[in-house]
């Protein structure tokens, strides 16, 4: 299997999970929020930090892609916010897989942004420094990571392996 080598474990996982919903609570004003989820690849992170942050949270959700088939980003961001729900005046925690290029989540920041949240945090479970091609930074990371393509805990490769219960490093044949 090209994804036999474990980058992050579950155990790893777990444990960072109740740290960053610590660091989010501390930061975010206390009462209610709206956690928006990026799909697919951070639902399943996104709905495990959403629990961990043990708060009155309602979820929305954007479909976010640069990829297309394949481990290269085309570049072009597409983003759907259908069922993003109510931001303005809330606070907003905004969840995503990995930060690569800065692309996307550059585009969804400013897309939450014109929509007049009370408060904007943002919340990756990965950063890759190494292939930042936009000044874009999360707010709270739980791990940071070397210039590998990774699947795992959500992420895919054209729609395989998200449902691994830790990060692995893909190194295709």
């Amino acid at each position: 299997m090209p994804a036999d080598e474990i980058l992050i474990s579950e155990t790893e996982i777990q444990n960072r999970l109740p740290e960053l919903a610590a660091e989010i609570n501390e930061a975010l004003p206390d009462g209610p929020i709206h956690v928006v989820i990026i799909l697919k690849g951070a639902i399943i992170f996104g709905v495990d930090l959403a629990r961990a942050l043990m708060r009155n949270a309602t979820l929305g959700f954007l479909a976010a892609s640069s990829y297309g088939a394949g481990t290269k980003s085309k570049g072009r961001v597409q983003i759907d916010t259908e069922h993003l729900g109510e931001i303005e005046g809330r606070n907003v925690l905004l969840i995503d897989d990995i930060l690569d290029t800065g692309h996307t989540f550059a585009k969804t920041i400013d897309i939450l942004g014109d929509k007049r949240p009370a408060s904007l945090r943002t919340c990756v479970l990965m950063d890759k420094p190494a292939r930042r091609e936009t000044e874009i930074q999360a707010d709270h990371v739980g791990f940071t990571i070397e210039n590998h393509f990774v699947v795992g805990y959500g992420l895919d490769c054209d729609e395989a392996y998200r449902t691994l219960p830790d990060i692995r490093i893909y190194a295709p044949e």
